[in-house]
């Protein structure tokens, strides 16, 4: 397994504040990894300093090409503004900006493909439907098609399953899993740990610094994910010794 991306001490200030300090870990390319830790961890910040969003205060994210390989980035739900006048068929068609930039020329091609995502996420009859007017499971269906649009290697998703049906919850999974087996990299932040016992091979777990990472069932067995995870947060990040970091893939 070759790495899609490193992480080299990575560390993110606001201000005085330490939202992540020193994380250092390997994404390999094709692994499907979940990052969980309690509220105010510095799960959404490592996304975000991924995707480019923002800068690393110090510290190198190092990625397997140069330049660096297209990233499709799908904040939490709560961050997208859902009352601009914009239809679904449009919004999925805005994936395709990255490689053709805003002012480039939307053909058939595109909106074939725009047509085709939205079959996927079974939004086919909501094409010229406002994003206002669907329900919050909708709207993340039509955020995944946009996501099957841009056709990116490595796939960052913050919380993606948040406040929405089981049924659109499976239909989604699903998704994660085809582009797992496309060989893409998808890295998902979740607190939902039953999903991430399920599905997830890998896992890193952060608390402000990473407390470790690696396959899924070990970090079950020694108690780094476990089901009082959030009993974390009353333990300061600057008193948890975190174990020996290990890569995704280390036996």
């Amino acid at each position: 397994m070759k790495p899609a991306l490193t992480l080299q001490n990575i560390s993110v200030h606001y201000g005085a504040r330490h939202a992540l300090q020193n994380v250092s870990g390997v994404f390999y390319q094709g692994s499907l990894t979940a990052v969980a830790g309690p509220n105010g961890s510095g799960k959404s910040t490592l996304l975000k300093a991924i995707a480019g969003v923002i800068a690393p205060t110090s510290g190198h994210i190092i990625f397997a090409t140069d330049p660096r390989p297209a990233i499709a980035y799908l904040p939490q739900a709560a961050h997208v503004q859902r009352d601009f006048p914009i239809t679904v068929a449009e919004v999925v068609l805005t994936g395709f900006y990255p490689s053709i930039g805003e002012t480039g020329k939307i053909g058939r091609a595109q909106h074939e493909a725009a047509q085709k995502a939205l079959h996927a996420v079974g939004l086919s009859d909501y094409a010229k439907s406002l994003i206002g007017e669907l329900s919050g499971g909708q709207f993340q269906r039509a955020l995944f098609a946009r996501l099957i649009v841009q056709d990116a290697p490595i796939i960052l998703l913050d919380e993606p399953f948040t406040a929405i049906d089981a049924e659109t919850t499976a239909r989604l999974i699903r998704l994660l899993l085809d582009w797992h087996k496309e060989g893409r990299t998808v890295i998902c932040v979740l607190h939902d740990l039953l999903l991430i016992k399920k599905y997830f091979p890998d896992s890193m777990v952060l608390h402000g610094k990473c407390l470790g990472s690696g396959h899924t069932h070990k970090m079950f067995e020694n108690k780094l994910l476990s089901f009082d995870l959030d009993m974390a947060e009353l333990i300061p990040a600057d008193e948890i010794d975190p174990p020996t970091h290990v890569s995704a893939h280390d036996s």
